[in-house]
């Protein structure tokens, strides 16, 4: 993606530019999956670990990521994709390679309603998991 439609999509959601901010979006663009902080800062030698963890908030913030609940103890951050600074919508799937451990949102592919809750029940989130092998290392 070139670089004055990632300066684009920042100011859009209300942020400064800043060359991490660039960098980060840019690799999150690029990669099309999930990643990791630690995956971040191994990418990203050149920016210290505040920088990159508030990159990471103020994204999530302003509605450009969205953090994934994963068992691994690591918090894992996917691109949103029609999110704002008010709100978030990430009622889709996420699904976890049990080879590459990788993890990606399916947007959109499969459909679980946060509607189908029994009564009484008032959902306002909804985080789905799903465990298998990826596309790429079934391929393998």
């Amino acid at each position: 993606m070139k670089y004055s439609e990632l300066k684009k999509i920042i100011k859009r959601h209300g942020l400064r530019i800043t060359d991490c901010r660039i960098d980060v979006l840019s690799y999150f663009i690029q990669y099309k999956k999930a990643l990791t902080f630690k995956n971040l800062e191994d990418q990203f030698e050149a920016y210290d670990r505040v920088t990159l963890y508030r990159t990471l908030s103020a994204f999530e913030e302003h509605g450009l990521l969205h953090k994934i609940p994963d068992d691994s103890g690591f918090a894992t951050y996917g691109l949103c994709q029609d999110c704002s600074t008010e709100a978030h919508h990430h009622n889709h799937i996420h699904f976890k390679c049990l080879k590459c451990e990788q993890l990606e949102c399916i947007d959109d592919t499969i459909n679980i309603s946060i509607d189908s809750l029994p009564k009484n029940y008032i959902a306002q989130d909804m985080d789905v998991i799903i465990k298998g092998v990826c596309q790429q290392c079934n391929s393998n």
